[in-house]
């Protein structure tokens, strides 16, 4: 029974750092270059996230939608 709670309390340890390697996760740096890379393939292919993380090794489409609607949403400006 007591490895039973000690995994409780791993699973509980293990959910929030979780939560807070998520929150710092949304606050993804950039180089210029993605930067310039990203706007460059909206314009030609819009909103494909996954197609554009292709070209950006090491990112995935959610960072980059995440990058781009707080930098360039309508809403945000």
């Amino acid at each position: 029974m007591a490895n039973v709670d000690r995994s409780s309390e791993e699973v509980s340890a293990n959910t929030s750092t979780e939560k807070s390697n998520s929150s710092q996760s949304s606050k993804v740096e950039f180089s210029e270059d993605e930067e310039d890379l990203i706007i460059r393939m909206h314009k030609l292919v819009g909103d494909r996230w996954p197609l554009i993380a292709g070209r950006l090794p090491g990112r995935t489409a959610e960072e980059i939608k995440n990058y781009w609607t707080s930098r360039y949403s309508s809403s945000s400006q």
